[in-house]
């Protein structure tokens, strides 16, 4: 449960998946399309709706790999849309970075409890400032969503989990297996109560740490998120339909 829970914590940090659901619910914002930001254009994509496939560049418009005869005014919308979008960028992947400092950080301070002969060792900061480091290439190396979905996500834990669980399963497993041997079954009892509380309690207490800490920061870029559902307003596909990349809840 330990590994597990560390797991978790590191995952939620990395991909800023505590974010994502507060930009959600804090800037009442959401998009059922994934977005790829390529050199020369942005690509929203989904499995069902009309249009599917998106593209901007430059002020042009595709929907579904058709081009869409826009105005001079929507040219400078999709335009401006396009560059709105790509400033946003760097400033998530910041946000980002800072939640995996945040959950590598709390993990630290839940394996003080859980399992401290592994944090006094060493072994678990190699570990996590090894993985620390790997996160934050892909954050830096990432241009889709897509890259955060969960199928993703489960296997990069289960890389994980081959790195810590180890690590934090020996050290208790030692541990327990000393005051066994010791006959203390008080030490034992203690020991499992520790774990215990990691296990059911920790989760809550790193998203709560990372909720706190990136609450203001997601708030910071509340309004040029909802600026964007502001500038797709009135731009339609080729077949009249209106553009709904991003859409703004209650």
């Amino acid at each position: 449960m330990t590994a597990r829970l560390l797991v978790l914590a590191i995952i939620l940090g990395a991909t800023g998946r505590v974010a994502a659901q507060d930009l959600s619910t804090t800037c009442r914002v959401a998009s059922t399309y994934d977005l790829t930001v390529k050199p020369d254009a942005l690509l929203f994509d989904r499995a069902e709706g009309a249009p599917r496939n998106v593209s901007m560049h430059d002020g042009a418009l595709r929907a579904d790999g058709s081009a869409v005869n826009l105005r001079p005014d929507d040219q400078d919308r999709v335009a401006l849309f396009e560059s709105r979008v790509r400033a946003l960028v760097p400033r998530v992947k910041a946000v980002a970075n800072d939640g995996v400092d945040l959950a590598a950080r709390a993990v630290r301070d839940e394996a003080a409890t859980a399992a401290p002969n592994a944090l006094a060792s060493g072994e678990l900061d190699r570990t996590l400032n090894a993985r620390v480091a790997d996160i934050k290439r892909r954050i830096a190396a990432s241009q889709s969503t897509r890259d955060w979905q969960e199928d993703a996500m489960r296997a990069y834990a289960q890389e994980i989990v081959a790195d810590v669980g180890p690590l934090l399963t020996q050290d208790v497993g030692s541990e327990a297996m000393q005051l066994a041997m010791s006959g203390d079954l008080q030490g034992a009892a203690a020991l499992r109560d520790r774990v215990a509380s990691v296990s059911t309690g920790g989760q809550a207490r790193v998203i709560a740490k990372l909720q706190a800490a990136l609450k203001p920061r997601i708030e910071a870029l509340c309004p040029s998120i909802r600026e964007l559902v502001d500038l797709q307003s009135g731009l339609k596909d080729g077949a009249g339909r209106p553009l709904q990349l991003f859409e703004a809840g209650g």
